[in-house]
């Protein structure tokens, strides 16, 4: 890296929505010696940080140090390292802002694997400050010694190793920087003992030009006219909208595009919220999981419009039958994801935030008369909403409902509120049952599906939003692995709501071995749920971590018990949901199959001819 043009406070808040007022930022005008770790602390100060998830250790002290002489920053002291890197993802995709995280070296930096692999996966603007050894002691196998960097390469934008503490203004500035441009992302920025504790001259701004780094925001001109010809022409348009739009911000202009084009809109699981539920064109989320509408409609679609999606294999299934007639428009920020996947007939590398205004802009002066009748496509697609609904049936044992218990809480909460999913059947029905409005409300790991994800990114989320209602949505397998931050919430006064969906079992892994391993439920069941010992007790634990605890065991108990949640705003309130193990996932298409025999039960697939 060469010195080059700086990376000022304002630049990383124009890109990542930064709430901050910019003016009350401390500029250093002169020179100031301090230590490393005095640096780390004031760079963060100086790039508008307010919250900062983390564990000290041995390698990373002498940081933990000045850190409780910060009057702006507020850390949050969790009880492991990957309620940390999930915390700050959860803070980051609900503010649009930069998540930050710290721990120490060795096992406290491998903690942070699983949620900068699942920031790297979903797009999360997220940097991790981890201690190292002293430079002296690297590669002698020292106590807690472990080499993050190179662990960390394949699933990060970019990994730092700061040997000099005269270099942590400019690495920690830059880490952000990439963090926040082009495609978000997770850095990591790894400082030796003995580099925090040297001594600096600290100025502000720092200097730098990441060599071969220049993310494209402007879209092509003429490869934007030649995808409003393409959207003029197509006769079965869809609008396959991915994570991408959120972390863009460009939920305004996506609308605008909608309703310029009349097109039906699909909206992927990290995508919900980007465009209203309660919108007509929405046809809801595609993929292995998705609605009929909206997996039939990409199958039968003549144009495709891609935005800021990357045709994952959970929304194509078997790539080679995936929308066979149609032509593709791909619109993203990165490059790399242009015809990864699927041949792409315009390709457009751009932000969508100042694509779609040009975009949107051509459609309405240059082809606002000669846009296709889209009324016969409305006809079949009408015909899809009205024959294929979203729905559940009564469960077999009698017990609760899951569906149910989340679209009474969604119902109950309204859209103003986050909803924060762990992984499974249950982030499946929240996608499918919570009315999405808004977006950046609606937080989960999709690309790495990590399960624990849902209790500390709620915990996230609710630092970033003190005065917003945030539900962790979880399961009762993904709870035991991260209920730990329980405590973390009752000490910092961060009431989230978990309303915990207890099947007994590992849902999702269970519907599999109903489906296609003859009911053979090898080590799925968790005693956790009705008619258990109830390994654990969920109201015994969650009293035991300082929360207010209730248990619903029924379907008409499910309204009064999500009400008295809502009424407490004061504390941690768990809620044990007791549901059906045998409840499903459906529509679904299976590993392996085309979209086209989607399924909407066992051995069932629609039969798009009907008329009634």
């Amino acid at each position: 890296m060469t010195t080059g043009n700086p990376i000022t406070p304002a630049a990383v808040a124009n890109k990542t929505g930064d709430r901050r007022s910019l003016d009350a930022q401390h500029k250093t005008s002169t020179t100031e010696r301090m230590t490393g770790s005095q640096a780390i602390v004031r760079s963060l100060e100086e790039l508008g940080v307010t919250t900062v998830f983390g564990l000290p250790g041995g390698a990373i002290l002498p940081t933990y140090d000045p850190l409780l002489d910060s009057t702006a920053i507020n850390h949050i002291l969790v009880r492991h390292e990957q309620g940390a890197g999930h915390a700050a993802q959860g803070y980051a995709i609900s503010t649009g802002e930069v998540g930050v995280c710290i721990a120490t070296s060795g096992p406290g930096a491998t903690n942070l694997l699983t949620p900068l692999a699942d920031a790297n996966m979903d797009s999360v603007p997220m940097v991790a400050i981890t201690g190292q050894v002293s430079s002296k002691v690297i590669g002698t196998d020292a106590f807690q010694e472990a080499d993050i960097v190179g662990m960390t390469m394949p699933i990060t934008k970019h990994s730092f190793m700061v040997r000099d503490a005269q270099e942590i203004p400019r690495c920690i500035a830059t880490a952000f920087h990439i963090a926040s441009t082009g495609r978000p992302g997770p850095v990591l920025v790894d400082i030796t003992k003995d580099a925090q504790q040297g001594m600096m001259d600290f100025s502000w701004p720092p200097t730098t030009d990441v060599r071969g780094y220049h993310p494209v925001t402007r879209g092509h001109s003429k490869q934007i006219r030649e995808a409003a010809k393409l959207i003029a022409q197509a006769e079965r348009p869809v609008l396959y909208v991915g994570g991408g739009m959120v972390r863009a911000g460009a939920a305004d202009e996506l609308r605008q595009l909608a309703e310029i084009t009349g097109a039906p809109v699909v909206t992927t699981l990290t995508a919900r919220g980007a465009f209203p539920d309660s919108h007509p064109q929405n046809l809801g989320m595609p993929g292995m999981h998705g609605t009929v509408p909206a997996v039939t409609a990409m199958q039968k679609s003549d144009l495709l419009v891609t935005l800021g999606a990357r045709f994952d294999d959970r929304v194509t299934g078997v790539v080679d039958t995936f929308a066979p007639d149609a032509k593709i428009i791909h619109i993203d920020v990165d490059p790399a994801e242009i015809s990864k996947i699927r041949y792409t007939d315009v390709p457009i590398v751009g932000d969508l935030k100042y694509v779609l205004p040009e975009l949107n802009q051509i459609l309405r002066t240059e082809f606002s008369e000669g846009l296709q009748d889209l009324e016969p496509w409305w006809n079949k697609l009408n015909s899809w909403i009205k024959n294929f609904p979203l729905g559940y049936t009564a469960t077999p044992d009698g017990l609760g409902q899951p569906q149910h218990v989340i679209e009474r809480l969604s119902a109950l909460t309204g859209p103003d509120a986050y909803y924060v999913a762990g992984v499974g059947q249950h982030q499946m029905w929240s996608a499918h049952f919570i009315e999405h409005e808004k977006p950046r409300h609606w937080i989960n790991s999709a690309g790495l599906g990590t399960m624990g994800y849902s209790v500390p990114a709620a915990m996230g989320v609710k630092a970033a939003h003190p005065e917003d209602v945030v539900w962790a949505i979880d399961g009762d397998g993904c709870f035991q692995m991260t209920n730990q931050e329980l405590a973390t919430c009752v000490q910092n006064n961060i009431p989230i709501k978990v309303a915990i969906i207890n099947n007994s079992s590992l849902g999702m892994v269970r519907q599999w071995q109903t489906l296609f391993y003859d009911g053979r439920y090898s080590n799925t069941h968790l005693n956790t749920g009705h008619g258990t010992a109830r390994i654990p007790d969920f109201v015994k634990l969650a009293e035991a971590y300082g929360a207010v605890a209730l248990r619903c065991e029924n379907d008409d108990d499910v309204d009064d018990v999500i009400k008295q949640a809502l009424e407490i705003n004061d504390r941690v309130v768990v809620i044990d949901f007791t549901v059906s193990p045998d409840s499903m996932v459906w529509p679904m298409v299976p590993a392996g199959i085309s979209n086209d025999l989607i399924q909407i039960a066992k051995d069932t697939s629609p039969d798009f001819d009907r008329e009634d």
